[in-house]
């Protein structure tokens, strides 16, 4: 296992950082996208709500693969009008299309993880802010989002691991993540010990990650307390 990793040093580090970059950019578009999706969605009874229902139901009630097949081979196959637009540069890369997929994924997920926290805010924290004559944009900055944002860490931790597991798929449509470097090592020799290797990365990115959100989870929970 060790003369896999370190002969192939270059190709593991290859797949080790679009596995990385691949998640933590879907991840982060997908939350700045979510926060208005969901606090939007939080509005029930409202057309932008259901509109936003909609999207999740989908999203959540399909498999990631057939998603990213939808937009790798779908898409795909319109390579004469994405030229027209100018678009044909970023759908017929692999690595593109495997990042829209995963970003669309997250984003209904992570919707509801914001949909969630913003309604288990009490509704007497916004009547005490309004009787201190704040305005309803600084009740959501100053109480809804802290609160909001500390409740929702370890649930966004959570997402953020499953998101990194899922990123596994695009190895599907020749991304060269770790698991695309690990297929392709094992069809050279047959040995079986490339895909450790590729569990190893793969529990190094977790165990960094797991690192990362108690800190900011600790952080974001003293900061709503105050």
């Amino acid at each position: 296992m060790l003369t896999h990793l370190t002969d192939n040093l270059d190709i593991w580090t290859l797949g080790f950082c679009n596995t990385v970059s691949l998640t933590v950019l879907s991840f982060i578009i997908a939350f700045v996208v979510a926060i208005p999706m969901g606090v939007a969605r939080s509005h029930t009874g409202t057309l932008i709500s259901k509109i936003i229902y909609g999207y999740i139901y989908v999203i959540r009630g399909t498999p990631l693969l057939v998603q990213i097949f939808l937009i790798y081979y779908g898409v795909g196959q319109f390579h004469s009008e994405l030229k027209a637009v100018g678009l044909w540069w970023f759908f017929r890369e692999g690595y593109y299309c495997g990042l829209l997929a995963l970003t669309l994924n997250s984003i209904a997920y992570q919707a509801e993880i914001v949909r969630g926290a913003v309604m288990a805010i009490p509704h007497s924290l916004e009547e005490a802010g309004a009787s201190i004559s704040l305005s309803r944009m600084k009740i959501y900055r100053f109480v809804h989002i802290p609160i909001a944002i500390a409740r929702m860490m370890p649930a966004l931790g959570n997402e953020f691991v499953l998101l990194l597991k899922a990123s596994s798929l695009v190895s599907v449509i020749s991304v060269e993540d770790v698991l695309g470097q690990a297929r392709y090592l094992f069809s050279e020799t047959l040995d079986l010990s490339v895909f450790y290797v590729a569990a190893i990365n793969y529990l190094i990115i977790v165990l960094v990650a797991e690192a990362v959100m108690r800190k900011l989870e600790a952080r974001n929970t003293w900061l709503a307390l105050r």
